[in-house]
């Protein structure tokens, strides 16, 4: 019989492991504030940068000792703030000179070569800025989401031997397309749950529900923690109240108890990168 993840990691088959990741490291100032406070002082447990965003350099060098991945970014949606691509090619960027704002405008008009090469320099600048990369996924989901840009996601994350956020699998009937099974005969790692609360719901209430009935294995689940201030108010003219919401939430006594009460145990993405690089003997 074949082991679960979580007995390849050293646990027992009936336990359940839990990382709790900060996407959209990089994008501000508040964020990389809030990010590093959550892991330090919260439950959060890793988090991803953004590294084409203005304040990325800074949440590399001051956060590199965090277990930090890389969230592929290939749009940027915020109406007044802006970011380019690392590569500068035509095809990735919209008529202002910017990533588009949509991950629909980047399946329309994206070229694959060159969203392989913006991806991988994405890898490569955080490697050079001294991050030791834990895991890959996607700012939008736009390598995740569509079967063409997923090839390109799972041969990057096995080129740099890295596990990957993987959707669940009833995720595959909605989106079209088989990815959990391929990604496994690559000899990639990835959690067996996925977790991310809808946009626009009270976060708080989505992980209280959530957190009581996980599932045996490993689960993922995402936050978008931002300090509350004229920064955050500035850029994110829309959904403010989630991104501060979701700063408090992982710095919440009430929500750690829970997992504490549950018997959750909390896990970072490099337990599985050490076992997708045979660091770990499963």
């Amino acid at each position: 019989m074949t082991a679960s993840l979580a007995e390849r990691l050293g646990y027992g088959a009936d336990e359940r492991l839990l990382i709790v990741n900060c996407d959209d490291l990089g994008s501000s100032h508040a964020a990389n504030t809030a990010i590093e406070e959550s892991i330090r002082r919260g439950f959060a447990t890793s988090a991803t940068l953004m590294v084409p965003c203005p304040w990325a350099f800074e949440a590399a060098r001051g956060l590199a000792d965090l277990d930090i991945g890389v969230h592929l970014t290939l749009t940027a949606e915020y109406p007044g703030y802006r970011w380019r691509s690392l590569t500068g090619a035509a095809s990735l960027h919209d008529a202002d000179g910017f990533m588009p704002a949509t991950a629909e405008a980047v399946f329309a008009n994206a070229d694959l070569a060159e969203v392989r090469a913006e991806c991988r320099a994405q890898i490569d600048q955080a490697l050079a800025w001294g991050v030791d990369v834990t895991h890959l996924d996607s700012h939008m989901g736009t390598v995740q989401t569509e079967a063409r840009f997923y090839d390109v996601y799972a041969e990057l994350a096995a080129e740099y031997r890295l596990p990957l956020r993987m959707a669940g699998a009833s995720a595959e009937r909605v989106l079209g397309f088989e990815f959990r099974r391929p990604a496994a005969e690559r000899g990639l790692v990835f959690p067996d749950h996925f977790l991310s609360p809808r946009w626009g719901f009270p976060t708080r209430q989505v992980l209280m529900d959530s957190l009581r009935r996980l599932r045996p294995g490993v689960t993922e689940v995402l936050l978008h923690p931002v300090v509350d201030g004229p920064e955050l108010r500035a850029y994110d003219k829309a959904a403010p109240e989630i991104r501060a919401g979701d700063y408090a939430n992982l710095l919440d006594d009430e929500l750690r108890a829970l997992l504490e009460d549950a018997g959750v145990r909390l896990i970072s993405f490099r337990p599985l990168r050490d076992l997708q690089r045979g660091l770990v003997h499963a």
